[in-house]
């Protein structure tokens, strides 16, 4: 009954930008956190970063600086601005919900992806 849509992802050359937007819809009370993951050909997922309830945020080492995710809490919605893209970017990138409460439930769940290509 939940969904999470990506949307945003495309080619863009190394140094230029891209936002990565995620809505999250269905009978949903309350969502923990949202966050960004990204998985490369023949690597394993990792996390890009993560924005918590109260505004806190968290990011992987490697894009720190250059990322920044946001929340619209009203529209269940999370989005990554990613500036200065580098070809090590490269990756399907995946929206993940946390600890997302329909009813009784309590479960993680997650965007189809969406790629991003950093190239010249």
């Amino acid at each position: 009954q939940v969904q999470l849509v990506e949307s945003g992802g495309g080619l863009v050359q190394p140094g230029g930008s891209l936002r990565l937007s995620c809505a999250a819809s269905g009978s949903i009370f309350s969502i923990f956190g949202m966050g960004w993951y990204r998985q490369a050909p023949g690597k394993e997922r990792e996390l890009v970063a993560l924005s918590f309830t109260g505004g806190s945020t968290k990011y992987a080492a490697s894009v720190k600086d250059r990322f920044t995710i946001s929340r619209d809490n009203a529209k269940n919605t999370v989005y990554l601005q990613m500036n200065s893209l580098k070809p090590e970017d490269t990756a399907v990138y995946y929206c993940k919900g946390i600890n997302v409460r329909t009813g009784t439930r309590l479960h993680d769940y997650w965007g189809q992806g969406t790629q991003i290509t950093v190239s010249s």
